[in-house]
């Protein structure tokens, strides 16, 4: 007998609600082939498709649009329940850290669910550049702070790599013009850096066009065959390639995205911080 598995519905949920296979995975912390994966059982467990898909992502069918509440519905029932049956009264309070192009993603899911649970914990949330959460930590600003860096200190801090890559457009062709045009981060990261010293590496004359403090900026300018950058494998899709040796461009590092406490041995912290970290070994789980 075919059954609704909550796993499904919610998967089906991130894509709904971000209209992209690629967006949607990336917010519930799978890869876009587990998260195509998913959506396939569940159509083939409702007899008809849930999503169109078309060149701009996917739009809900009519089965979708009807499935959608219900979705919401289960999986806000068992959340609730979840925490009701898990909370334990803990108290005190919590300075984290978490960069901006992260924060409302992954990140800010753990952190609703844990004041839901932990409603005694005062949370101070700084959302912030990753740059400058190490002097932060070591200053004592914070309890915790989540982060991305080329090289951790600690690679049991690593919650999270994603490979880094220069990316194009796939409907412009900008590589044959005289001059490159890129598209960087206009804020204090190695992403800058690292792509700085890739361009300088390859001897090809380029120039800065547009600079952007977010993912998303960069993301658009590439999409729309503005200039091509240095990304996360997340905006790979129907419209963003990647560019790689067979076009003269090296093979990047990768992000590591870590976590950092201050030591502290308050139950509090330690819940936060498990809370995080399961998080993402589920994704790591998830292939």
């Amino acid at each position: 007998m075919d059954r609704l598995d909550s796993d499904l519905l919610r998967t089906f949920l991130a894509v709904a609600e971000t209209g992209s296979v690629t967006l949607g995975a990336a917010q519930i912390l799978r890869t876009q082939s587990a998260a195509s994966l998913q959506i396939k059982r569940l159509e083939e467990t409702l007899g008809q498709p849930v999503f169109l898909r078309h060149g701009r992502g996917v739009s809900l069918t009519p089965l979708g649009e009807r499935l959608l509440p219900t979705a919401r519905q289960i999986t806000t029932a068992l959340d609730t329940t979840l925490r009701t049956l898990t909370a334990d009264g803990l108290t005190g309070r919590l300075r984290l850290g978490f960069p901006d192009d992260h924060s409302h993603g992954i990140l800010a899911q753990i952190i609703a669910a844990f004041s839901q649970s932990h409603p005694s914990v005062e949370l101070e949330v700084v959302c912030d550049l990753s740059a400058r959460f190490p002097t932060m930590m070591e200053n004592g600003t914070l309890d915790l702070a989540v982060y991305e860096t080329e090289t951790p200190d600690d690679p049991s801090d690593v919650l999270w790599q994603d490979q880094t890559y220069w990316v194009s457009s796939r409907n412009h062709d900008l590589l044959a013009r005289p001059e490159l045009p890129v598209a960087l981060f206009d804020r204090a990261c190695w992403w800058r850096d690292a792509a700085l010293d890739a361009l300088e590496a390859m001897r090809r004359p380029y120039r800065i066009i547009y600079s952007s403090q977010s993912v998303q900026g960069v993301a658009a300018a590439v999409e729309a065959g503005i200039a091509v950058a240095l990304m996360g494998s997340n905006v790979i899709g129907d419209k963003i390639m990647v560019l790689g040796p067979g076009e003269g461009f090296p093979d990047m590092p990768k992000s590591n995205l870590v976590l950092r406490t201050s030591g502290q041995d308050t139950p509090a912290l330690h819940s936060i911080e498990a809370a995080i970290r399961k998080a993402f070994a589920r994704r790591s789980g998830a292939g």
